[in-house]
């Protein structure tokens, strides 16, 4: 049975934390006991944190031009002819907010010189509706997504990642050459298939921070694309935004169930499982790490009570001849570990979440931008990790009082006084 510590015990706890009888502030011991508490506490709420901020900004690059969730089909083909009836099905599945055709292929691109390289291409219908499936609209940094052209002679307008098009020293206004990977038809007089050559002109450039889409992804028009690879009137599937991103393979499971067979659904997650599970590993490392800096100031509370254990332990001995029992003295230390326990925590607590905030919001930490995706480090504290470490930072403290207060109970009136 539970029972609260009585005045007494609050009383003499209080006065064990103290440097002197007389005197009200605590003893140099418990203030590094305490210290180490709240340095664990921060160094751990900061770090977690960090792995939080770079997983969400790591994320949200991700769906800059990925969709959270893709329907799409089996077959040698890969195409969708009745996209409209699959369409109108997505659309009215719950947790759908919005969902668009698209087609998925890749070509040959060159800027006129000797050098050509393969590059991922896009076609998509810009206009969705009040929101966009990705928020790939809001990366174009010159031009926009109309698609309209203004040179003689070329096929149609695209876009480029701005990473492509420096390397290829491409401007908006240039013409570019594509060659599909899938158009390829055979010279009756040669006996070879000889690839279709089309000019495009560069009507913008997008930088979505994301490394892969600025450096190998072009995008154009929804009906230029299914031209381009010779789709007709198919695409290659769907693309569909959910209201909450964590969601998606559930809503995608419950939608393939849904559509039946040939239809399969690919989100985001399972398209980027190693990279996020390399991500939740480095965190479950890092906090474990962190964590023994907590099981460090374990040791310095354990330390601590057990000097004072050894100090007062002639005082602890009048108080059991005077009727103290053994399980009030041992409460009277355990009290001691937790009030460490408690205000090293509240400590640490503030000082983490100040730090963090601080970090997060003026970008004081400089990245390399080109490596990491990002310019500054993040730092994302989230609920769940606040609970965790402050029930494991007193758990801890509690639990590093067990030894001093066994020893401090176990004490008889007799040989505690004798003590010398």
């Amino acid at each position: 049975m539970i029972r609260l510590p009585t005045k007494l015990e609050w009383r003499l706890a209080r006065r064990y934390l103290r440097s002197r009888r007389s005197s009200r502030t605590a003893s140099l011991n418990t203030v590094i006991s305490t210290g180490g508490v709240a340095v664990g506490v921060m160094a751990l709420i900061v770090v977690l944190g960090v792995m939080n901020g770079l997983r969400n900004d790591l994320r949200e690059r991700i769906l800059v031009a990925n969709p959270h969730l893709r329907v799409l089909t089996f077959g040698a083909g890969l195409r969708m002819d009745d996209w409209r009836k699959v369409l109108a099905e997505v659309r009215k599945h719950p947790g759908v907010v919005a969902a668009s055709p698209e087609v998925i292929s890749q070509a040959g691109i060159t800027a006129g010189q000797d050098y050509g390289e393969g590059v991922n291409l896009l076609g998509f219908d810009p206009d969705t509706g009040s929101r966009p499936v990705t928020s790939l609209p809001q990366a174009v940094t010159k031009g926009d997504l109309s698609f309209r052209t203004s040179k003689p002679g070329v096929d149609g307008a695209i876009l480029i990642g701005a990473r492509l098009a420096n390397r290829l020293s491409v401007f908006p206004g240039d013409v570019i050459t594509l060659v599909p990977v899938t158009q390829a038809k055979v010279n009756p007089a040669l006996g070879v298939a000889v690839p279709r050559f089309w000019k495009f002109e560069v009507t913008g450039l997008f930088d979505t921070g994301m490394f892969q889409y600025d450096n190998q992804f072009v995008v154009m028009s929804l009906a230029m694309a299914q031209r381009f690879t010779g789709l007709g009137d198919a695409v290659s599937g769907i693309g569909v935004r959910v209201d909450d991103p964590d969601r998606a393979p559930d809503i995608g499971d419950t939608l393939q169930q849904r559509l039946g067979y040939p239809y399969r659904t690919l989100d985001w997650q399972s398209q980027n499982s190693s990279l996020f599970s390399a991500l939740e590993l480095e965190k479950l490392a890092m906090g474990l790490i962190i964590f023994f800096i907590m099981v460090v100031a374990a040791f310095n509370i354990v330390g601590t009570l057990t000097m004072v254990v050894t100090d007062k332990t002639r005082e602890i001995g009048i108080l059991r001849a005077m009727g103290l029992t053994s399980r009030a003295v041992a409460t009277i230390f355990i009290l001691q570990g937790a009030v460490i326990g408690l205000v090293g925590t509240v400590l640490g607590l503030l000082s983490g979440l100040a730090v963090a905030y601080i970090v997060d919001q003026s970008g004081w930490v400089r990245i390399n931008p080109a490596v990491y995706f990002i310019d500054h480090l993040p730092v994302h504290v989230e609920l769940p990790d606040v609970i965790v470490v402050v029930v494991a930072s007193l758990a801890i403290a509690v639990l590093a009082t067990i030894y001093p207060s066994r020893s401090a109970s176990a004490l008889t009136p007799v040989d505690a006084i004798r003590h010398e």
